[in-house]
């Protein structure tokens, strides 16, 4: 297993199972991923960091390697982001972590992502 999960938050059931067959599926059963939670200050200075946005985001993708990555995630913006969508937040969280995955396959905003989502979503029925 080539996933790793860190600070994982009480309110919400982290779908680990779910988490390494999507990584699997999107970036190989070699890739290996690390997924984060973080607080809404941390990933306002993040964002600010990373991004020059000086707000919060739901999610961020790194890549570190070819072969390894990290998704953040701050759980304040996903369950937020969730209600604007109308979808559950772990739902909206799945869906967060597929375009997470996609960014880290090197894929940016535009058709081809979106194919692509779509095609994971029904995949794994989110």
């Amino acid at each position: 297993m080539k996933l790793s999960v860190s600070n994982p938050p009480l309110k919400l059931p982290v779908p680990r199972g779910f988490f390494l067959s999507a990584k699997d599926a999107v970036l190989g059963k070699n890739y290996e991923l690390s997924v984060v939670f973080v607080t809404s200050t941390e990933m306002k200075k993040l964002n600010t960091r990373y991004r020059e946005k000086s707000r919060p985001t739901d999610i961020l993708s790194f890549p570190l390697s070819p072969t390894s990555g990290e998704i953040i995630f701050c759980l304040a913006e996903v369950t937020e982001q969730a209600r604007v969508f109308d979808r559950t937040p772990l739902n909206f969280l799945k869906f967060l972590f597929i375009h997470g995955l996609l960014h880290l396959k090197g894929l940016r905003h535009g058709s081809r992502m979106e194919r692509e989502e779509i095609k994971f979503r029904k995949k794994f029925g989110i």
